[in-house]
């Protein structure tokens, strides 16, 4: 037990890992330096060299390394050290965040202006990105990453160095991934717990010496913190005033509990339309045998009326993919279906998705809106788990590339979508029993699991059915 002017505080092994963080903030920013040096190999190297041929693989060439390790293995596990860890990577490795904080302790330190704060920047970032990435085919080739990576570092960078002193204006407000890595945390088995108690005894204390505030770099108001959305975990605030300490906590918590009071139509936005909606179409067109079917119909179509211009394939690459020496090139009409397809496929799933959540909330009692804001977070596990079996998807694709099949795999995922639609059951029927009991419960879940089963068929198309 540790002693301190603001009562007694239990340093369990879990808080003494946040204590560590705290206390090697220099070995963390050599860890970031370096991390930092190997993103900035893999993503700029690749670019500058040859296309690799057929005889490339992972241990002989940079480019198929770098594709693999940004694409095969960063993506699909960051996303899910968020569901184990809360924002550890954004706090630790994060060489965006890294980057956007050094230039903010060197720049102009210009204040937040307000267009930067508005609710709506993590959904209109994620969906630009994606669909964009989609565009010039930003898994597959090395001048795609440059340009979407290697764009997103170059504007951390520049936000840094014109807002804030020392913060991480971008990573708060910016960030195209910022949005889910912030609903992702929501159900992480940790946190850094803040004692109300504590710090009001820290601050009431006469013959307490004054305390120096945390320089939380994601701008968290420590004090009034709840939750690990916003917590980038990097450990700086760790005991302070000995009312901050890294804890357990049951992974519903910050859905069931603090969801309502968190809920916004943007959050929701993100969940039904972006994760299941716009990633879900991201992830299907290219394996869809309606994109093509329709893609050959269009294209009869225009011949027959010699409407020549949308067949045409000289579209530059930073705007569809063109690369004709691998036999890959993009027609304006490629393209156009591949926004439309994307479009379409998202407006058809969130649009199911929200009214079945609807009547979800209608069975369940009194029609609100905030109640289909909160109930809309029940869905985060299926979401979460669809964007990793999506990027997983491509993880096995480079893999068969070196000749490594794993035919248990269909397996893995269904065992994987089942577990997450039983997380998010066990969500839903927390929050649906904050408004009603006895019979009203059944029917508000049945509607509920109507939700699941539709996504899940969207899901069941890429992986089974086609």
């Amino acid at each position: 037990m540790s002693c301190s002017v603001s009562g007694v505080r239990p340093a369990g092994r879990l808080a003494m890992v946040g204590d560590w963080l705290r206390g090697h903030a220099g070995l963390i920013r050599l860890l970031q330096w370096l991390v930092v040096l190997v993103y900035a190999v893999l993503l700029i190297v690749p670019a500058l060299l040859p296309l690799p041929d057929e005889t490339a693989h992972v241990w002989n060439h940079i480019t198929v390394l770098a594709e693999f390790a940004f694409w095969g293995i960063w993506w699909p596990f960051v996303l899910l050290s968020m569901l184990l860890f809360g924002r550890l990577w954004c706090g630790v490795l994060c060489p965006e965040g890294a980057l956007a904080e050094w230039a903010a302790r060197r720049g102009k330190g210009r204040p937040i202006p307000r267009w930067m704060r508005w609710g709506g920047w993590p959904f209109v970032a994620f969906v630009c990105t994606t669909v964009y990435g989609q565009m010039v085919s930003v898994y597959q080739y090395p001048k795609a990453a440059l340009l979407v990576l290697g764009g997103s570092t170059l504007a951390a960078v520049a936000v840094g160095y014109w807002y804030t002193r020392g913060k991480r204006a971008w990573c708060r407000y910016l960030c195209p991934v910022n949005g889910v890595f912030a609903l992702l945390s929501k159900l992480a088995p940790v946190h850094f717990r803040v004692s109300e108690s504590a710090w009001q005894a820290s601050v009431a204390n006469k013959r307490a010496i004054p305390i120096k505030a945390v320089d939380c770099a994601p701008l968290q108001p420590i004090r009034q913190m709840q939750g690990a959305s916003g917590c980038h975990m990097c450990g700086r605030c760790s005991s302070h005033r000995d009312a901050v300490a890294l804890a357990w906590r049951s992974p519903s918590d910050e859905v069931v509990r603090l969801g309502a009071s968190q809920a916004d139509g943007w959050q929701t936005l993100l969940i039904v339309f972006g994760l299941l909606g716009v990633a879900i179409g991201a992830f299907h067109w290219s394996a869809s045998p309606w994109f093509v079917a329709i893609k050959q119909a269009l294209a009869e179509w225009l011949i027959d009326r010699e409407w020549f211009w949308p067949l045409e394939t000289d579209a530059p690459w930073w705007l569809f993919t063109h690369y004709p020496e691998k036999n890959d090139v993009f027609s304006w009409l490629d393209g156009g279906l591949l926004l439309a397809y994307i479009g379409v496929t998202a407006l058809v799933l969130g649009l199911v998705s929200s009214l079945l959540l609807a009547l979800a909330v209608r069975m369940g009692g009194r029609w609100q809106w905030q109640r289909l804001h909160h109930l809309a977070q029940a869905l985060i596990p299926l979401a979460g788990c669809g964007v990793f079996l999506g990027l997983t998807a491509v993880t096995l694709t480079l893999l068969r590339g070196e000749g490594v099949y794993w035919h248990w795999i269909n397996d893995l995922r269904l065992a994987l979508l089942l577990a997450a639609n039983l997380w998010s059951m066990w969500l839903a029927q927390g929050i649906v029993r904050q408004w009603c009991r006895g019979w009203r419960v059944l029917p508000s879940l049945l509607a509920f699991a109507a939700v699941l089963a539709w996504v899940d068929s969207a899901w069941g198309w890429l992986f089974w059915w086609w």
